[in-house]
Formats: C-alpha cells, sequence, structure tokens
C-alpha cells in the first residue's frame, strides 16, 4: 500500500477505506462524543465560534441535527450514548469525496477560477495546495489576495496558493465567517472597480470560510468534522454543495491519499 501511494497510483475505494480508518481520518475518531453534543446545541443557539456564518431554520431543532449527523457523518446513532470516543463512517467519507471531486474537476476542465482557504493550517493546506498545483496545470485560475488583510488580532493572508489567518507570528484555527468575507469583499471591490478582477467560480474551503463563501452565493466544496454540525446544516440548506466528512487536524501526510483519490477521481 506504502509503495502504491509512493509511486502516486490512487488507491481504490476500499484501500482509501481501510487507510481512513487506520489513520483515524474516519471510523473510531478523536473527537469526544461529548463535543459532538455541545457543539449541536451551541450551533443552534448561533454560538460565536459554531454558527460559522449559517443561520439555524425552524426545521432544524436538536432532534434534527443530530439526525442529520448520523446520516451525513456517521456518529454513533444512539441519543443516549453521551461520553467517550465517536466515529465517522469511512463509506459516508468517499460517498461524498466522489461528489467533491465531479465539482472540482468540472470547474477545473472549464479553466475555472478557484478560491482555496482553510481555517485548518496545520492539516488541511496538504489536500489543498496540490489540488492548487493540479488544477493551474490544467489551465484553471487559482486566485489569491492582495497582501493582508486586517482581522481580529492579525491578518487574513495568503500562504502559497491558500488563504488563511495569521495570528501573532503563527497560523491559527478557527471557526469564524469573517476571514472570508474580507476575501471575498476584496475580490468583489476588484472586480467592480476594474470589471475584468475575477471572482471564483468555486471556493474550496472549510469551517466557517465555507458558511460565508455559501451564504454569499458562492459554489462550494467543503470538509468538516464530526463537531461541525454548521456546515452538514448548511450542506442541507443548499448554502455548501457538498461537505466531506472526515477528521480534519490528523498529521497532515495522511492526507495524501485522500488528495490523490480526490485527483483521480476529478479525472486530472
Amino acid at each position: 500500500m506504502t509503495s502504491t501511494f509512493g509511486a502516486q497510483i490512487p488507491p481504490s475505494t476500499a484501500e482509501l477505506m481501510t487507510h481512513l480508518d487506520t489513520t483515524r481520518i474516519t471510523g473510531d475518531v478523536a473527537t469526544p462524543r461529548e463535543a459532538n453534543l455541545r457543539n449541536i446545541q451551541d450551533f443552534l443557539a448561533s454560538s460565536e465560534h459554531q454558527y460559522m456564518g449559517i443561520t439555524p431554520g425552524p426545521e432544524d431543532t436538536w432532534d434534527a441535527v443530530f439526525s442529520l449527523m448520523v446520516a451525513k457523518v456517521g456518529i454513533n446513532a444512539d441519543p443516549m450514548y453521551t461520553q467517550g470516543q465517536d466515529t465517522i463512517s469511512a463509506q459516508l467519507c468517499v460517498d461524498a469525496l466522489e461528489r467533491y471531486a465531479q465539482i472540482y474537476g468540472e470547474v477545473v476542465r472549464q479553466r475555472g477560477r478557484i478560491l482555496f482557504a482553510t481555517a485548518h493550517p496545520a492539516a488541511m493546506p496538504a489536500v489543498y495546495t496540490p489540488m492548487a498545483a493540479v488544477a493551474r496545470a490544467h489551465g484553471a485560475e487559482v486566485l489569491t489576495i492582495a497582501g493582508g488583510i486586517p482581522w481580529d488580532t492579525g491578518d487574513v493572508r495568503a500562504v502559497g496558493d491558500v488563504v488563511m489567518v495569521e495570528q501573532y507570528g503563527g497560523l491559527r484555527h478557527t471557526h469564524r465567517p469573517e476571514p472570508m468575507d474580507l476575501v471575498l469583499d476584496q475580490l468583489e471591490a476588484a472586480h467592480q472597480a476594474h470589471g475584468s478582477a475575477p471572482l471564483p467560480d468555486l471556493v474550496v474551503t472549510d469551517h466557517g470560510m465555507a458558511g460565508a463563501a455559501g451564504t454569499r452565493g458562492y459554489r462550494v466544496i467543503a470538509v468538516g468534522d464530526c463537531n461541525d454540525p454548521a456546515v452538514f446544516v448548511g450542506q442541507a440548506q443548499g448554502v455548501i454543495d457538498v461537505v466531506v466528512p472526515l477528521d480534519d487536524n490528523v498529521p497532515p501526510q495522511a492526507y495524501e491519499p485522500m488528495t490523490q483519490f480526490i485527483l483521480a477521481r476529478a479525472g486530472l
């Protein structure tokens, strides 16, 4: 299996599912059950750190969101199970990856404009950076931003091809939607001022960045952890095109087979 991945031969679906469970990207993941249940309630209360730019609708009761997370993520279906480890389904992950790759591939083949951004800088650039490089190699335009945009106690900046949040000289994990709003504000202002300045045909991102882009009408493909109910509600509302359920903070090299799978399924 190692030699197969090292040779850049994409894994089969069965190989990828085994790898996802082995590395705990799926299966018995590190996220505790307590956090998953708490974050459902915090999302419904529009908590600053859990609403992620998605507004709960009247249909989004606790039971409805819990059932959604069972159906789309594969968390433990027993509502009485309140402590311990929780799960993400490798099958649901791969099913969502198929759609994720299809949308990405369509936009790349159309030589569209793609914005890559992450709120998980310690892990997800390992997926987005090669996706950006392949997109550019096939004639798509990878969008970025000019300089840094001040936000909170840091700024929003492009690190290579991926937009992230900087704070105190490091890169910051955040659930907030405002960084994406600032990026899109800059791109939209340039577009209005110059006409030819490009806007994204697709945003590849996560967390509140996904919610912000989707609620502004952009096409979005995202990933989400089992403690990120907002993005899955956003998908159910039609705000986000697809959300791939996975643990979004394992060591970066563990995502390599998944990235190869995405590129292969995208036909690139």
